[in-house]
């Protein structure tokens, strides 16, 4: 099997792109500190505990293994305290992807896939958005990603390196059949969150505006499934083995959904309405927020295929449920 060396593989959508690379015949070696990540995430290669920009420790993983590629999730992701924490976040998500260069350097690693963001975008002037849109990030989280997408063409300039950034919206919906899902602490994403608000697990939704530009007045975003990311980071890694130079793809379905769609969708399959409040607007929430993904559909031949709204809830619901039921086994078990 040919190793892929994955940071930040314990994590979300790290672990479902190491389920992916698997299943395509690759050997993911995560590389996790575990401070988001999850040991039980790690079910389809070895996990090395260790940070990225512990620059000797992924040495030695890179001289143990022997990767063709690495995939690089390892990042801090909290829009709102990126702001209050830039250093944080700079030193992490900027240096520590700089450590993590230089291992690959002396490694003889030439190629990464780079897990990026829309929120390189920042707010968008319209809809759908092209990867050839202007990137002016409104947050530290953004800006950061964004740093280290300029570092990365500037290491494909100066020393032969093969990369690509996959700039994704709204990942959503789990693996649920093989015991993977979104497990997030604190949990700001909100598929989660209106299914733990079905769930009795917290109080009622906020609806944060009503009277936005949109078809029922609520936001709208792009949402994607976490397995459908996971298979566009395959791809990435055989698109590379072809193509040299710096390479940016949007993964998105080109379709978005409403706040209240979500509702609906969760309240559907949970049969039974969603708790849920009306409030204000938040500042800095754009109206629209979807992908043109056609630049991926061409030139990587992917596209969305599992990311139906009612599909990506269901999943995310049985993963849920599953995590319930496993918990309440060991209380019994205990007692």
């Amino acid at each position: 099997m040919r190793p892929v060396l994955v940071t930040g593989g314990a994590g979300y959508v790290g672990s479902h792109a190491c389920r992916m690379l698997a299943a395509s015949g690759y050997l993911p070696v995560t590389l996790d500190n575990l401070s988001t990540g999850h040991r039980w995430a790690v079910k389809w290669g070895p996990l090395e505990i260790g940070d990225m920009a512990d620059q000797a420790r992924v040495s030695d993983i890179i001289s143990r293994y022997k990767p063709v590629a690495v995939m690089h999730f390892a990042a801090l992701s909290l829009v709102g305290e990126s702001a209050t924490q830039p250093a944080r976040y700079y030193g992490n998500n900027v240096a520590g992807t700089l450590s993590l260069l230089e291992a690959m350097r002396d490694g003889g690693v030439d190629r990464l896939i780079f897990s990026s963001t829309c929120a390189t975008y920042g707010e968008p002037v319209s809809c759908p958005i092209a990867e050839d849109a202007p990137q002016r990030p409104i947050n530290t989280y953004g800006r950061s990603k964004q740093m280290v997408e300029m570092i990365l063409q500037d290491f494909v300039a100066a020393y032969g390196l093969r990369a690509t950034a996959l700039r994704y919206f709204n990942a959503a919906g789990a693996a649920d059949a093989d015991g993977i899902g979104e497990a997030h602490q604190p949990e700001t994403h909100l598929i989660p969150l209106v299914i733990a608000a079905a769930r009795g697990k917290r109080g009622p939704v906020q609806i944060f505006g009503t009277d936005y530009p949109t078809a029922d007045g609520t936001c709208e975003r792009d949402y994607i499934h976490v397995n459908d990311l996971g298979a566009a980071h395959v791809r990435a890694v055989e698109f590379l083995n072809e193509s040299p130079g710096f390479h940016a793809f949007n993964l998105g379905t080109g379709r978005p959904y409403s706040v209240r769609q979500v509702i609906e969708a969760v309240s559907m399959t949970a049969g039974r309405p969603v708790p849920h409040q009306i409030g204000p607007r938040r500042p800095g929430d754009p109206p629209s927020l979807f992908a043109d993904p056609h630049h991926a559909q061409a030139v990587l031949g992917w596209q969305g295929v599992q990311s139906d709204l009612g599909e990506i809830v269901a999943s995310a619901w049985r993963w849920h449920a599953a995590q319930a039921a496993s918990s309440l086994a060991e209380i019994q078990i205990a007692v």
